[in-house]
C-alpha cells in the first residue's frame, strides 16, 4: 500500500512539474527568460520548457499598442493657452531591452509622450498647431522613437486629435481672421486699381500716335452714354475735333 501510494506521489509530482514547466506562447507573444535571476534567452512562439523555481520567464506582447495621451495644458510660443490631447502607435521591437531596461515600458512610454507633447508643441504658435499638424505629429514621432529606442520599442505613428481653444480666445481669432480677410481685399483692390492705371497709360500712348484715333475714341464715348435717355447730358466739344469739317479745311 505504502508502494502503491508513492507511486501515486510521485505522478502527481511529475505532473506538477510538466505543468508548471510547459509554457506555450502564441505568435505575437515572446518571453524573456531569466536563470537564477540572470537573463537567459528570449523564447517562442510555440512550446517552451522552463526548469520550475530555477528559471523564471516574462510574457512580452509584440503587438502595436495604442496609447492615449491625456489632455495636456500647453501654451504656444505666441502665448496662447491650449488643451491639446494625442495618440500613439508603438510595438516592442526588443523584448530584452523592454523588460531590463525599463521598470514599465508602458507607463515611461506614456509619461515621455506627454512630456514630448508639450515640449514640441510649446516652440510653436497657434496657427502653426492648427494648420501644420501633420509636421508636428512627424516631430514629436522622431523625438518618442530616439528616446525609447533603448527601450527596445519603436513609435511607429503619433496624431494630434484636438487642439481645444478657451472661448474668448476664438472670438480674438476671429477678429484677426476678418482683418487679415480685410487687408488682402485691400491689397488685391491696390493691385487692379495700378494694373487698370499701367493700362490706360498704354492706351494714351497708342491714342496719342494719332489725333483722329482719339476722336474716334471720344466718338465711341458719347454712343455709350446716348444709351441713356433719361439724363440730360452736357459735354464739352473741342475746338480741334471741328478742324476736319471747317470750310476750307481741305487744301
Amino acid at each position: 500500500m505504502g508502494g502503491f501510494a508513492a507511486y501515486v506521489f510521485l505522478a502527481v509530482l511529475a505532473v506538477s512539474f510538466f505543468v508548471s514547466a510547459v509554457r506555450i506562447l502564441r505568435e505575437y507573444e515572446r518571453g524573456v527568460v531569466f536563470t537564477l535571476g540572470r537573463f537567459t534567452r528570449v523564447a517562442g512562439p510555440g512550446f517552451i520548457i522552463i526548469i520550475p523555481v530555477v528559471q523564471q520567464m516574462v510574457r512580452v506582447d509584440l503587438r502595436t499598442f495604442v496609447e492615449d495621451v491625456p489632455t495636456q495644458d500647453v501654451i504656444s510660443r505666441d502665448n496662447v493657452s491650449v488643451r491639446v490631447n494625442a495618440v500613439i502607435y508603438f510595438r516592442i521591437v526588443d523584448p530584452q531591452k523592454a523588460i531590463i531596461n525599463v521598470e514599465n515600458y508602458m507607463e515611461a512610454t506614456s509619461q515621455l509622450a506627454q512630456t514630448t507633447l508639450r515640449s514640441v508643441l510649446g516652440k510653436h504658435e497657434l496657427d502653426e498647431m492648427l494648420a501644420e499638424r501633420d509636421k508636428l505629429n512627424g516631430d514629436i514621432q522622431e523625438i518618442l522613437d530616439s528616446q525609447t529606442d533603448a527601450w527596445g520599442i519603436k513609435v511607429a505613428n503619433v496624431e494630434i486629435k484636438h487642439v481645444d481653444i478657451d472661448e474668448s480666445m476664438i472670438r480674438a481669432i476671429a477678429k484677426q481672421a476678418e482683418a487679415e480677410r480685410l487687408r488682402r481685399a485691400k491689397i488685391i483692390n491696390a493691385e487692379g486699381e495700378q494694373q487698370a492705371a499701367e493700362k490706360l497709360v498704354e492706351a494714351g500712348k497708342i491714342l496719342s500716335g494719332d489725333p483722329r484715333a482719339m476722336h474716334l475714341r471720344y466718338f465711341a464715348a458719347l454712343h455709350d452714354i446716348a444709351g441713356e435717355k433719361t439724363n440730360t447730358i452736357v459735354f464739352p466739344l473741342p475746338v480741334d475735333l471741328l478742324e476736319g469739317v471747317r470750310p476750307g479745311s481741305r487744301s
